[in-house]
């Protein structure tokens, strides 16, 4: 990662007596500076728990909402491996790779899936980002990914949006 990284320390009492907890990951990107912003926020009810946002150069917004996720998940194995915990993404690009194509890709060297040979043996976009994502979601059975809609009022995801596009705004500056 690159720029700044900017984290709310857990809430440790909060994290001994919560039962789940939900994380809403979000990614922004500027394709003419090729930088982009990620965040996540761990929400417990209405409750914050903690946040964390951070820049990184890419080169598509995909690789922005993987980190994001990456950063997710990084902070579940760090401070919340006992607790079942969902990571809710606006990205379908992530839930879909998380849920259906990490497993096959990882099979095939974190290549493609594709019957025409010549793309086949073409590394997946971001490939190093999906394995360690890959090693998180293996380690803890009690971390799941799932779909949420964008933009439509969910505080999480409003939330995750609004740090992302801090980290973003902070990231080009000098």
């Amino acid at each position: 990662m690159t720029g700044h990284d900017i984290s709310q320390r857990p809430d440790a009492a909060r994290l001994a007596t919560t039962d789940r907890l939900d994380i809403y990951v979000d990614g922004s990107y500027d394709v003419a500076s090729k930088r982009g912003g990620w965040a996540f926020v761990v929400l417990d009810g209405d409750h914050t728990v903690a946040s964390q946002s951070g820049s990184f150069d890419a080169d598509t917004n995909n690789a922005l909402e993987v980190v994001a996720t990456l950063n997710a998940a990084q902070w579940v194995h760090e401070n919340a491996r006992s607790c079942p915990v969902t990571i809710w993404s606006d990205s379908m690009h992530v839930v879909e790779g998380c849920n259906h194509w990490r497993p096959i890709w990882r099979n095939n060297g974190w290549r493609r899936y594709s019957p025409n040979p010549r793309t086949r043996n073409r590394r997946i976009a971001d490939w190093q980002l999906w394995a360690a994502l890959h090693r998180y979601l293996c380690e803890n059975p009690l971390l799941d990914v799932a779909w949420c809609k964008g933009h439509q009022g969910n505080i999480g995801n409003e939330l995750a949006d609004r740090l992302a596009g801090a980290a973003y705004c902070s990231a080009l500056l000098p």
